[in-house]
C-alpha cells in the first residue's frame, strides 16, 4: 500500500513532464521502427512497454526506455539475415532472458567505473546530434528519420546541405519559431510558469496543428505536407486492431543465428542502458543513485515482453530521459504516464497524433539538445584542467563523429591514460626538483606504490649521481608491489654499491600485503642504512 502511494502520489508534479516524453517519443518510436525495417507499430509497442513496464520495475526515477536508435543497424541486419521479423522477436526474447541473468550476477556495477567527465561528455555529444539532426525537420525537410543517434551515418557532405536549403520549407520554419517562442516564453515568463500542468511542449505542439490548419483550410503556400507531420497507423476495424501485434515465430528457437542475434543485442543494449542510467542520475536534481542491476533486470523483462508482442527491443535512452529530466519529472511515474499516453493514444486518437508537424517535435528536442550541450558545461571542464577536459572534450567529439559506445570508449581509454599518467607522476615526492649536481635528497613513496609506477620511480633511481647520498621514505606506504620491491632491492643491493652510492631505507617492512590477491609480497634488502 506506501509502495501504491509513493508511485501514485505525485500525478500532479509528474503528469506535465510524462506528456512532454509522450510528445517527444511518439515520433521516435515511429522512426525507429521505419528505420530498423520493422512495422511501424513495434517501436510503438516497445515505447509502451518500455513505460509501463520497465517504468514500474525499474527505480531510475528520470530515465526513460524505448526503442533505441543505437540498435537499428543491430536490428536491420538481424531481419533481413533472417528473413522474417517474426524469427527476430525470438532473439529479442532471448536478449531479454540475457539481461535478466546479468541483473542477477550484478553485472550491472561496471557502470560505477564510468568517469563523470566522459558521461558530461556523452550527453554534450548527444545533445550537438540532436540539434544537427532537428534542423532539416525544423525546416521542413524530413529524409532521415527521428532520433538517429550517429549524426554522419549516411555521410554529410556538400550535396547534402545544398538539397537542405534548397528544400526549406517556409511554413515548416514558421512552425518551428513560433513552438519555440512559446517554449522559451513558458520558462521565462513567471505568470505561465505557474501553469505547471499545462506543458509549455503541449501548448507548442497544439499551437503547431492549429497554425498548420489554419494554412490547409485557406489553401495557402505555407501549408505543411502528410509526410512532414508524424505518420500513425489508423485502425478502423476489429481485423486492424488485432493485425496491429504480432506474435514471434517459436520455431526461431532452434536456429543458432537467433541466438547469436540475441546475446549481440543483450550485450549492446545493456552497455547502453548503463550508460544512459549514469547519464540520468546525473540529470537527476535530487541526485538520487539508481540500483544499475535492478535496472538490467527491469530491462531484461521489458525486452522478453515487448518481443512476445511484437515489440522492438529496448534500452534506457538519453533523449527522452533528458526531456523527462528537463519537463521537471521528479519521479518514475512521470515515466509510466508517458507509457499510458501512448497506449491510450495510439488505441483510440491516431489520427489527431496524425496531424502534428515534425517542425514542432524538432523545436522541443532542439531545445532539449541545447540544455544537454550548453556552453557553460565546456566552461565548467574548462576550469577543471586539461586532465578533465580533454577526455571531455574527446568524448564529445567521438560521440558527435562515430556513435554513442565508440565515443565513450574513446573518452575512457583517453581518461585512463591520463588516470595511469598521473598515478605514475604521484608514485613518491622528490625532495629536490633535479638531480644534476645534488648529493644528496629523499625520496618518500606514496601511500599506494602499483606496477603502474615502477617506470618513474625507475627513471629517478637511473640518474642518481654516483656518490650521492639518498633516502627512500616509505614510512606512510601500506602497500608496494614486489615489481617495485625489486627494483628496490637490485638498486640498493646491486646497483648502489657499484657507483658508491649511500642508501637509507626507512620504514621497509619484510613484507607487504597484496589486496588484489590477497598475498604477501616478501622482500630481503641487505643494503640498508636505517629501518
Amino acid at each position: 500500500m506506501k509502495k501504491a502511494t509513493s508511485l501514485f502520489g505525485g500525478i500532479k508534479e509528474n503528469f506535465p513532464s510524462g506528456l512532454v516524453v509522450f510528445l517527444v517519443a511518439l515520433p521516435l518510436c515511429l522512426g525507429i521502427a521505419l528505420a530498423s525495417g520493422a512495422p511501424p507499430l513495434a517501436g510503438v509497442i516497445s515505447g509502451i512497454i518500455g513505460g509501463l513496464v520497465v517504468g514500474y520495475l525499474s527505480n531510475s526515477n528520470i530515465s526513460v526506455s524505448g526503442p533505441a536508435a543505437g540498435l537499428t543497424a543491430i536490428v536491420l541486419t538481424a531481419i533481413t539475415d533472417l528473413g522474417a521479423f517474426e524469427l527476430f522477436l525470438c532473439a529479442g526474447i532471448i536478449a531479454g532472458i540475457i539481461q535478466l541473468i546479468l541483473g542477477f550476477v550484478r553485472a550491472g556495477s561496471i557502470s560505477n567505473y564510468f568517469p563523470n567527465n566522459v558521461i558530461e561528455g556523452m550527453l554534450a555529444g548527444i545533445g550537438i546530434i540532436i540539434i544537427l539532426k532537428q534542423i532539416p525537420h525544423a525546416v521542413g525537410f524530413d529524409n532521415d528519420y527521428e532520433g538517429n543517434e550517429t549524426l554522419f551515418s549516411n555521410g554529410l557532405n556538400s550535396g547534402y546541405f545544398t538539397e537542405l536549403f534548397g528544400a526549406i520549407h517556409p511554413g515548416a520554419v514558421l512552425v518551428t519559431l513560433v513552438s519555440v517562442g512559446i517554449l522559451l516564453a513558458w520558462d521565462k515568463i513567471p505568470a505561465l510558469r505557474k501553469l505547471k500542468m499545462l506543458p509549455g511542449a503541449l501548448v507548442a505542439v497544439i499551437a503547431g496543428i492549429i497554425l498548420n490548419q489554419l494554412f490547409i483550410s485557406s489553401g495557402s503556400s505555407l501549408a505543411i505536407s502528410s509526410k512532414h507531420l508524424v505518420s500513425l497507423p489508423v485502425p478502423t476495424s476489429a481485423e486492424d486492431f488485432q493485425n496491429l501485434i504480432t506474435l514471434p515465430d517459436f520455431k526461431g528457437f532452434m536456429n543458432p543465428q537467433v541466438w547469436i542475434v540475441g546475446a549481440t543485442i543483450a550485450i549492446v543494449a545493456s552497455i547502453e542502458t548503463l550508460l544512459c542510467i549514469e547519464a540520468s542520475d546525473r540529470l537527476d536534481v535530487k541526485r538520487r543513485i539508481t540500483d544499475t542491476n535492478l535496472e538490467l533486470r527491469a530491462q531484461g523483462i521489458g525486452n522478453m515482453v515487448s518481443a512476445i508482442i511484437g515489440g522492438l527491443p529496448m534500452t534506457s535512452v538519453v533523449v527522452r530521459s533528458s526531456a523527462n529530466a528537463n519537463a521537471g519529472a521528479t519521479s518514475k511515474l512521470s515515466t509510466i504516464i508517458h507509457g499510458i499516453l501512448l497506449l491510450i493514444c495510439v488505441l483510440t486518437i491516431p489520427f489527431i497524433l496524425n496531424m502534428i508537424p515534425l517542425a514542432t517535435l524538432a523545436a522541443v528536442l532542439i531545445l532539449v539538445g541545447y540544455k544537454l550541450a550548453k556552453p557553460a558545461t565546456f566552461k565548467h571542464f574548462w576550469h577543471l584542467g586539461k586532465f578533465q577536459f580533454i577526455p571531455f572534450l574527446a568524448t564529445v567529439l567521438a560521440v558527435v563523429f562515430t556513435d554513442l559506445l565508440k565515443g565513450v570508449g574513446i573518452g575512457l581509454v583517453i581518461s585512463i591514460f591520463y588516470i595511469l599518467q598521473g598515478n605514475m607522476k604521484r608514485a613518491y615526492y622528490l625532495s629536490r626538483e633535479q638531480l644534476d649536481d645534488t648529493d644528496e635528497f629523499t625520496i618518500k613513496l606514496a601511500e599506494e606504490v602499483s606496477f603502474l609506477n615502477k617506470a618513474a620511480i625507475k627513471k629517478t633511481l637511473k640518474n642518481v649521481q654516483p656518490g650521492s647520498k639518498i633516502t627512500i621514505d616509505a614510512r606512510n606506504t601500506s602497500y608496494i608491489t614486489t615489481d617495485v620491491l625489486e627494483m628496490i632491492q637490485d638498486f640498493a643491493n646491486v646497483h648502489a654499491k657499484e657507483e658508491g652510492i649511500e642508501v637509507t631505507l626507512l620504514g621497509f617492512r619484510t613484507s607487504y600485503r597484496d589486496y588484489a590477491s590477497d598475498k604477501d609480497s616478501h622482500i630481503l634488502i641487505t643494503h640498508r642504512r636505517a629501518m
